[in-house]
């Protein structure tokens, strides 16, 4: 009989906070660690090409970076329409940018809002859009202003044009640093051409234009060198910064060797996650007690016990224990080998009641590590389709693995009952004996 459940295949290459791999799940109920659970942010690291956690960084970030700039754009757009107009201007064509330069920013993040896969060169994509717009209205304002203001000083509407536009770029200056995730290389190209734009501008109309080199003056360009400097350097320290808080925070998230990759499922005592051993290379699960149970003394017996119950078997049906250890920060651990499969609750909610023939065949199986962890005295007391693993191992498929030791008595402790004395009611209730 060939009863296959299909496994996901996993990347191994080395890791680092700079690879390329897109993620986006639905989220997983039960106790049981299913590969098909949802991706977790673990690291907000940066760079050209993203790890899968900071590409969910990114996307929330520009949808947030779109929504403000569309936002502040169209409460200027609503200011224009009620302030004492000027007298006749180019403000027709201005007007016509500003209104297609608030929907576009719009449209952009809406589209950020749909779940669906997107290459990290699509959001870059989408980045350029979001900022290279608004830089371009923003060239538009400074050079249509000026040119206005310009051509009407002897109606004293000469006003600090330069200084006004200054503020924009001031402003979308730091909504870049303040949102987007990068590298302080990366950031000083883009920042650095946002800042030298304006001045470049400015330089330019001088030049072309004798009214608006006698409106701005050299003193108000060295002004705007100077603020864009200023702006300049601020941004990039701060993503530089920014930056390397990342990366303490990533170093954080990992237990010693083990490098967490993903969120694969959460039950009563804690969180299981993909993981992978540095200098193996070697695919597996760690186990983390919930920070809410850390204190709590019986929680961390119950725990050790579940650790200690589970490396003592070595059948093939037992899912194995590599290590256990205790981080810095006193969160308790344990790393047990990856299973590519499904749980049995799982299988069925997925296909359906599964053949009589298939359910013998785990059940079998399942029975048999029970049958060892009789033989050292250990009782499961948590036996359901939850903690019943199909998984594929070796080539082979529906190999049946026992999980979940964490309510495990060895009959040793038959009369020790200090760890379940609370009056909670120790299993799965519609999967106890009566």
């Amino acid at each position: 009989m060939n009863y296959s459940s299909t496994p996901r295949p996993i990347d191994l290459s080395p890791f680092d906070p700079t690879l390329d791999a897109p993620g986006s799940s639905t989220p997983l109920s039960g106790s049981s660690y299913s590969p098909c659970g949802p991706r977790i942010a673990l690291v907000e690291g940066s760079g050209p090409e993203l790890s899968a956690e900071t590409y969910n960084l990114l996307r929330v970030r520009l949808r947030a970076a779109a929504f403000a700039l569309c936002l502040g754009s169209f409460v200027f757009l609503v200011w224009g329409l009620i302030s004492p107009p000027p007298p006749k201007a180019s403000s027709e064509v201005l007007f016509g940018m500003h209104v297609a330069h608030v929907v576009a920013l719009a449209v952009i993040g809406a589209s950020l809002f749909i779940h669906c896969p997107c290459s990290v060169g699509k959001l870059r994509i989408n980045e350029l859009l979001i900022f290279g717009l608004t830089g371009a209205f923003f060239a538009a304002l400074q050079w249509e202003g000026c040119h206005f203001w310009a051509a009407h000083q002897n109606e004293g509407l000469l006003t600090g044009s330069v200084k006004a536009t200054t503020g924009y770029w001031d402003a979308l200056i730091f909504t870049y640093a303040l949102f987007i995730p990068n590298t302080w290389k990366r950031a000083a190209a883009v920042i650095g051409t946002m800042a030298a734009l304006p001045i470049v501008l400015t330089i330019v109309m001088r030049w072309q234009s004798p009214a608006i080199a006698s409106m701005i003056t050299v003193d108000e360009v060295i002004e705007q060198v100077l603020m864009m400097s200023l702006a300049f350097g601020i941004s990039v320290y701060g993503t530089h910064k920014i930056g390397a808080l990342r990366r303490e925070a990533f170093a954080a998230k990992q237990l010693g060797q083990y490098r967490l990759r993903e969120l694969l499922g959460a039950g009563g005592m804690g969180e299981v996650y993909l993981a992978e051993h540095q200098l193996l290379k070697r695919p597996c699960a760690v186990k983390l007690i919930r920070a809410n149970q850390a204190t709590d003394p019986r929680a961390l017996a119950r725990f050790e016990r579940e650790v200690r119950a589970t490396a003592k078997l070595s059948h093939w049906n037992s899912v194995e224990v590599f290590d256990y250890g205790r981080t810095d920060d006193g969160s308790f651990y344990y790393v047990m080998e990856y299973l590519p499969g499904m749980s049995l609750a799982e299988l069925v909610r997925r296909h359906g009641p599964l053949p009589p023939e298939r359910v013998v065949h785990l059940l079998r199986q399942t029975c048999d590590a029970l049958r060892e962890a009789h033989s050292f005295g250990l009782i499961h007391r948590d036996i359901k389709p939850g903690n019943i693993f199909a998984a594929e191992r070796g080539g082979v498929h529906d190999v049946a693995k026992l999980l979940d030791f964490g309510l495990v008595k060895p009959l040793s402790e038959a009369h020790d009952t200090h760890l379940t004395q609370d009056g909670a009611i120790t299993g799965s209730p519609l999967y106890m004996s009566p």
